[in-house]
């Protein structure tokens, strides 16, 4: 049976978090969380920690300040990989990403190296957003796919399953974008290499508790990062050398 580590990155999240691991270790046995906790104030970290203490299958990385999301699965990853981590998931910490849905994209990567939960493959499956932000994440996503060839619909989509061989292949070290950029920028580089990608539906729902961490900062790096990608394809720069 293969390790499959969900990593969580975590900024005060303490309201959340136990019931989200006890949810999460519940749907198969093969699945363990990591922590990746940025110094919450909330005592998010302490709350890991205890967890982690009376279960085996949960492990804490702890960051000295609020890094950022994809410097958060960057060291989530390489530290799972050290564990064994056959598979690597990942997840929010607000209940917007569905434990249940978990199963599914361990029986789908049997097939595939990259699973991702879309929010846009039936129509749209998103419930308590704004219709500005819906409006928004929609039209980014439209915009990421013309821009850079990708046929994913959810091309934002923070909920996924890479292969630890996927993983191992994109290099994490050249992987530098932050927030929906960093979602983007690896669904760029996985379809370079000519991973097997495919999407199963979700149903997402916005945070039950805490706050949300979208800045307009985030926004503007997703809409360079699109055509940076776009830019080092037509040098033939990178992964997407020869393809």
């Amino acid at each position: 049976m293969q390790n499959a580590y969900v990593v969580i990155p975590t900024y005060n999240e303490q309201d959340n978090l136990r019931s989200l691991i006890d949810q999460i270790l519940v749907q198969h046995p093969a699945l363990r969380v990591l922590v990746v906790d940025d110094n919450s104030p909330d005592g998010t970290g302490r709350l890991a920690d205890e967890l982690a203490r009376s279960n085996e299958r949960v492990r804490v990385l702890h960051r000295p300040t609020k890094m950022g999301l994809g410097s958060a699965y960057r060291d989530g990853f390489r530290y799972a990989m050290g564990l064994g981590a056959d598979l690597l998931i990942e997840m929010d910490a607000d209940f917007s990403h569905d434990p249940t849905i978990l199963p599914l994209f361990l029986e789908k990567s049997a097939d595939f190296d990259l699973v991702i939960g879309s929010r846009y493959l039936n129509g749209i499956s998103v419930v308590n957003w704004p219709l500005r932000r819906l409006m928004l994440s929609y039209a980014a996503n439209a915009y990421t796919r013309l821009i850079t060839g990708l046929q994913i619909r959810d091309c934002t989509s923070g909920f996924k399953c890479f292969r630890r061989s996927l993983i191992q292949r994109i290099d994490l070290d050249r992987v530098r974008s932050d927030g929906y950029s960093f979602q983007i920028e690896m669904n760029f580089h996985a379809h370079c290499l000519g991973a097997r990608i495919c999407e199963v539906p979700i149903i997402f729902i916005d945070r039950r508790a805490g706050h949300s961490k979208m800045s307009k900062r985030i926004v503007r790096e997703a809409i360079v990062m699109v055509w940076k990608l776009k830019l080092k394809q037509l040098l033939g720069m990178g992964v997407c050398r020869g393809r």
